[in-house]
């Protein structure tokens, strides 16, 4: 999980929120670390905003941040969802 600190000086608007969620929905490598992130933004986004958007991010489980970087884990597929909650193996 990442951590951030008490009270984060930079908050993040929705505009880059939603950036750095396109950014990681449609990267072709699975796991990305936040430097990679970085480079792969459209615009330069302060770190500790970053940061921020990446615990909302966890938090809201479209990603996982592990020791290897980040994986974008979200799935919009309804089939895939009612699979899931009935129990039936794919």
């Amino acid at each position: 999980m990442v951590q951030i600190q008490n009270k984060p000086s930079h908050w993040p608007t929705l505009n880059t929120v939603m950036m750095v969620e396109e950014v990681l929905k449609n990267i072709n490598e699975s796991v990305i670390s936040v430097a990679e992130l970085k480079r792969k933004l459209p615009r330069q986004v302060n770190h500790n905003t970053l940061i921020v958007i990446l615990h909302y991010l966890e938090e809201s489980n479209k990603i996982i941040v592990g020791l290897k970087g980040i994986t974008w884990i979200h799935n919009t597929n309804q089939k895939l969802r009612e699979a899931v909650k009935r129990g039936i193996e794919v």
